[in-house]
């Protein structure tokens, strides 16, 4: 189900149904898949979850970032994912990961008033991992999850993102091919406290094959968080 909708309006999905629209954002329109619980969450919340790097393929669609979106609507969530300016129908240019954490708050906030008070997950993959965490500064999540984050990767000179205040899990393959484990290790280790952190064998960074394996560190934390929570 899709639509267009500069006002963004009362758009959002029914149960357990998805939808696609635009809306004005920062740097021009962005394109958003909002996916609706089939059982929302009695005290309500949504998630937002941010996709790899724009400039090497990436997308809302990518697998892991389809799969974190799918884990927090099991949960009673509703689920946004988005492009970043510049990739699909979303306008604008990529920014170095500035105007794309621009882009999570935007579309958090955004959400966040079409929607009872309720907490918010954020969550991301490689690129959009570090990006999510830099937007937990100005969101302040319930929860955070990030896949991967690329901590020197892609952005050399900049420092790590300050921890995001709440419970956080990092979920990262030992045998991850693009963004390094233990160079991503040695930067968590930093973090007061450190995040929980679920380290698996076998698995290159797009977790090919082992998106099970992923979903299964992530579906008990986020259940377990939001159990905690009114």
């Amino acid at each position: 189900m899709s639509g267009t909708n500069s006002n963004a309006g009362d758009l959002l999905p029914a149960a357990g149904q998805s939808r696609t629209l635009l809306i004005q954002g920062p740097a021009g329109r962005l394109e958003l898949q909002i996916n609706a619980p089939a059982v929302p969450r009695a005290g309500g919340g949504c998630a937002v979850v941010c996709h790899p790097h724009p400039l090497a393929g990436g997308m809302l669609s990518n697998k892991v970032t389809y799969t974190l979106a799918s884990c927090a609507q099991k949960a009673g969530l509703h689920a946004l994912r988005f492009n970043f300016r510049g990739v699909g129908k979303s306008e604008g240019t990529h920014d170095e990961g500035r105007g794309e954490t621009d882009d999570t708050v935007f579309v958090a906030e955004w959400l966040r008033a079409r929607l009872p008070p309720g907490p918010l997950l954020l969550a991301g993959f490689s690129f959009g991992a570090w990006v999510s965490v830099a937007a937990a500064a100005r969101l302040s999540p319930a929860l955070q999850i990030s896949v991967a984050p690329p901590f020197a990767k892609y952005f050399a000179n900049a420092a790590p993102p300050a921890r995001p205040p709440c419970p956080w899990l990092v979920v990262h393959g030992r045998d991850d091919d693009v963004v390094g484990y233990d160079e991503t290790m040695r930067v968590l280790q930093g973090y007061a406290p450190p995040p929980q952190i679920v380290s698996l064998d076998g698995v290159g960074h797009f977790f090919h094959n082992r998106l099970a394996d992923l979903a299964a560190a992530v579906q008990p934390f986020i259940e377990a968080q939001l159990g905690a929570m009114p």
